[in-house]
């Protein structure tokens, strides 16, 4: 397998994950619990799309078949994407959201600050910009995890529940590639998994502040993204994006 497979590969990944993770906190427009809320959320999802398109464009340079950032969202089959599965799951109630908003953001915190040091300019340069939002939105969900755990007794049980739900699919964030390897040991991304102790460390510190409780270490982990291995929800949700494109191909806007 060539590096600029292997670096095709990563990009892909890493986009994906911000796609479906915008197009999922997108379904909260005009549901917030509150005004200001549902604005932050809403600003959030277009961070997370925006990062999605510059790693798109960046893989369609890294291709050289003149696909573009369309051509990446909205022409392939939901069996093509590899996004961690956690980014697809529903939203659930506000607290299930929130939950995955603290296991994803301080994922992308942890991968986006040693994603500064590639060897790659162009990742580099990627992370050095998105590193500034995404403190913000670990921050920003950090603040509503511990609102909610150490709040009423109601969004302390809801709270508790979302992050025990989700668990489970944390794992899959840093489940790493044959591919990965050629670009782990040339210095283009660091090694994910490397990554997941300060990745508990972030998690633990705003579990334990919201006097919540911490999953088992060691519990049961779904995987499989990363070979095309999805969850029924996938596939709607990429119906739904992609309709009006499917719809009226090469209309321009």
């Amino acid at each position: 397998m060539s590096k600029q497979t292997a670096l095709l590969e990563f990009i892909v990944r890493h986009a994906d994950n911000n796609l479906i993770l915008g197009h999922r906190l997108s379904e909260w427009c005009s549901r917030g619990p509150f005004l200001e809320e549902d604005i932050a959320t809403t600003n959030i999802a277009l961070d997370n799309i925006g990062q999605a398109r510059l790693l798109y464009t960046y893989a369609g340079e890294v291709e050289g078949k003149a696909r573009t950032e369309d051509d990446f969202a909205y022409w392939r089959t939901h069996e093509q994407f590899t996004n961690a599965i956690i980014t697809e799951l529903p939203n659930g109630d506000f607290a299930v959201t929130t939950a995955r908003q603290l296991f994803f953001s301080a994922y992308a915190y942890v991968l986006n600050e040693a994603l500064q040091k590639s060897a790659d300019a162009t990742l580099a340069a990627y992370a050095t910009k998105a590193l500034k939002e995404t403190q913000y939105h670990l921050r920003h969900c950090s603040e509503w995890v511990v609102r909610l755990g150490d709040g009423t007794e109601e969004s302390k049980r809801r709270m508790q529940s979302a992050i025990d739900e989700l668990w489970p699919y944390t794992n899959d964030l840093f489940a790493v590639t044959s591919n990965d390897k050629t670009l782990i040991e040339d210095g283009t991304i660091p090694d994910l998994k490397s990554l997941k102790g300060k990745w508990t460390e972030i998690v633990t510190e705003v579990i334990t502040r919201a006097t919540l409780i911490m999953p088992d270490l060691n519990a049961f982990q779904h995987e499989g993204s990363r070979v095309g291995k999805h969850t029924e929800h996938l596939s709607y949700l990429i119906g739904e994006m992609q309709s009006v494109t499917r719809a009226y191909p090469g209309a321009k806007w």
